[in-house]
């Protein structure tokens, strides 16, 4: 049986001009999980990163800190979808106030992309499509013994786990607002196909290093 283990990237940075950068919170929870690696003699025999650079620094602090591990393989299936983006398209002003408020209206735009209204780019069966294909290849390299690293975002998280809860992608919406930053979700794989073993794994994690964005 093997195992594949998607982690969340660290915190990046609302409120400034390049999101896609881990701030300095964002940087200590993913060297929080490295050593949390490191504690227990865990490592994964390989990893991969999806292509934002939230992800690569994420798997760098992550892997550096666990002073294990030979580097990751990168794959921009694992990418999240556009949110900034998505929610500035259904809402100019989204981004001008709190975290909170900028989550309420990314539902409401996420809502009316999930039902086929155009979005900001890539639809909504664009991204379900790449990311499940991109799970699907994990799943062929989950092989017995064989300890998969996945460094995405909370979105591909969120849709995989429905997928494998649900069937389809009816909880997605659910799990994605609770996805915290450096978090580890588990599966296991083996003759029965891929299953859900633990969702949303922060225990490396301390109280006041807790994040949802």
């Amino acid at each position: 049986m093997g195992s594949i283990h998607l982690i969340r990237h660290g915190q990046a940075s609302w409120g400034a001009a390049d999101y896609d950068q881990l701030s300095p919170l964002g940087d200590e929870q993913s060297a929080a999980l490295g050593i949390s690696w490191e504690a227990s003699g865990w490592s994964p025999t390989a990893a991969v990163a999806g292509g934002m650079k939230r992800h690569a620094q994420t798997a760098i602090s992550t892997i550096d800190a666990s002073g294990q591990g030979d580097g990751y393989d990168v794959d921009a299936g694992w990418d999240e979808y556009d949110h900034l983006a998505l929610a500035r398209a259904h809402d100019p002003s989204s981004l001008v106030g709190d975290a909170k408020a900028f989550q309420a209206s990314l539902n409401v735009a996420l809502t009316a992309w999930i039902a086929g209204e155009p979005g900001a780019g890539e639809t909504y069966a664009e991204f379900r499509d790449r990311v499940l294909t991109s799970f699907v290849d994990v799943v062929a390299q989950a092989t017995s013994g064989q300890r998969i690293a996945v460094f995405t975002s909370g979105g591909p998280i969120a849709l995989v786990v429905s997928h494998l809860l649900a069937g389809d992608d009816s909880l997605f919406q659910r799990l994605n607002d609770v996805v915290i930053n450096a978090s580890v979700t588990t599966i296991i794989s083996g003759q029965t196909g891929p299953r859900l073993l633990a969702f949303n794994e922060h225990a490396h994690l301390p109280r006041d290093m807790v994040t949802f964005r």
